[in-house]
C-alpha cells in the first residue's frame, strides 16, 4: 500500500504528468524537454530523476546525449491497468489547450531533428556531411555580391549565412541585448562585412534605395502594423531590389502570443500576396516552404521585387527641348 502511496503521489504533479505524455510518443533529451514543457532544465531534470527512480522512466546514451523514454516494465510487471489509466487520460485531453501547446512545441522539437538529419540510430540514414546548412551555403554561391539588410535579425545566425556572399549586411533589431549577443557572434566567426543597427520594423535606420535585399525572417508576426513594415522595406529597397519573407502560415497557437511576442498568429497566402502587391511589388510570389503533419506551423515564404524605375525618354523634338530651357 505505502508503494502505491508513494506511485500515486508521483503522478499527482501535472508536469510529471506531461513528460509523461511527452515520453509516451518519443524518446528526448532534457534540453528537448525543456522546449517542450517550457519549464526551466533543473525542473525538468528533477522530475525525471523521480520518474526514473519510480521505474517509470529510462535512460539511453547515443552520440554523446542522454535520452529518456517510457520504461518497458511501467506498462509491464503489474503497472498494465495503471498505464492503461494514463493512456486514457491522454486521449481524453487530447484537445485541451494546455496540452495542444505541449504537442505544437513536440512537432517543433521533432522538425528540427529532421532538418539536423537525426538519425535515431538508422544507420542507412547516416550520410556523413549532409546538412541543410550546407545546402545553403552552396545556393549561396549563385549570388552575385549584394548589399543586404537583415530586418528583425534577431541573435544574427541568418544575418551571418547571409554575409558569406552578400557584399555588406546590415542587421537590425529593436533590442539591445539581442544586437549584443548578434555582434559577439559575429566576432567569434571572424565576420567583418556586416553593420550592426537598432531599429524598429516601421522606422529602418537606412538611407532611401541603399539595399538590393530586405529579409524579413520569422519577424513580420512581430510587427503592430505589417503594411507599414513592408511599406518601411521598400523605402529602402534599390529599384529592381527584392524583399524576402520567411513566416509562420496562420496558425491557432495563442500560446506563442506570451512566450515569444507574437502579435499576429502567422498570415495566409492571400495575405502576405496582398501586402507586397499592395506595396507596389511585382513578380510576387508565395509558398510553403515547410510544413509537417500533425504540425501546426508551417513556414511561408514570399518574395517581390521593386519595380525599376523607368528610365525617362529623351525628348525628340530639339526645338521645343531648347525652347523649355531657354
Amino acid at each position: 500500500m505505502q508503494q502505491a502511496s508513494a506511485l500515486f503521489r508521483l503522478l499527482s504533479d501535472s508536469t510529471r504528468l506531461r513528460l509523461l505524455r511527452a515520453l509516451a510518443q518519443e524518446r528526448f533529451n532534457v534540453t528537448e524537454l525543456t522546449g517542450i514543457l517550457g519549464v526551466a532544465q533543473s525542473s525538468v531534470s528533477r522530475h525525471l530523476g523521480l520518474l526514473k527512480d519510480a521505474g517509470l522512466v529510462t535512460e539511453e546514451r547515443e552520440a554523446g546525449f542522454v535520452y529518456y523514454r517510457i520504461a518497458e516494465s511501467a506498462r509491464a510487471n503489474g503497472n498494465g491497468a495503471l498505464w492503461s489509466l494514463l493512456q486514457t487520460h491522454f486521449d481524453a485531453g487530447a484537445g485541451d489547450r494546455a496540452v495542444r501547446a505541449d504537442e505544437a512545441r513536440m512537432q517543433e522539437v521533432l522538425r528540427l531533428r529532421k532538418e539536423n538529419f537525426e538519425t535515431h540510430g538508422d544507420q542507412r540514414q547516416l550520410v556523413p556531411g549532409r546538412s541543410w546548412a550546407a545546402w545553403a551555403r552552396a545556393l549561396g554561391h549563385l549570388l552575385p555580391p549584394l548589399d543586404v539588410a537583415d530586418i528583425g535579425c534577431g541573435d544574427g545566425y541568418l544575418t551571418l549565412e547571409a554575409a558569406r556572399w552578400a557584399r555588406t549586411v546590415v542587421g537590425i533589431d529593436r533590442s539591445d541585448e539581442v544586437l549584443e549577443r548578434a555582434k559577439a557572434l559575429a566576432t567569434r566567426r571572424h565576420v567583418a562585412n556586416v553593420e550592426w543597427k537598432k531599429g524598429d520594423l516601421s522606422r529602418l535606420p537606412l538611407r532611401d534605395e541603399s539595399v538590393d535585399v530586405a529579409l524579413l525572417s520569422q519577424s513580420l508576426h512581430h510587427a503592430s502594423d505589417p503594411e507599414r513594415a513592408i511599406a518601411e522595406t521598400m523605402r529602402v529597397l534599390r529599384p529592381g531590389g527584392r524583399l524576402l519573407i520567411l513566416d509562420l502560415r496562420e496558425h491557432d497557437q495563442a500560446w506563442v502570443r506570451n512566450r515569444f511576442g507574437d502579435r499576429h498568429l502567422g498570415f495566409s497566402s492571400s495575405e502576405l500576396e496582398t501586402l507586397l502587391r499592395g506595396a507596389g511589388m511585382s513578380d510576387v510570389r508565395v509558398h510553403v516552404g515547410a510544413s509537417k503533419p500533425g504540425d501546426p506551423f508551417a513556414v511561408l515564404i514570399a518574395s517581390g521585387l521593386k519595380i525599376a524605375a523607368t528610365p525617362k525618354t529623351q525628348n525628340p523634338n530639339p526645338k521645343s527641348h531648347a525652347k523649355r530651357y531657354a
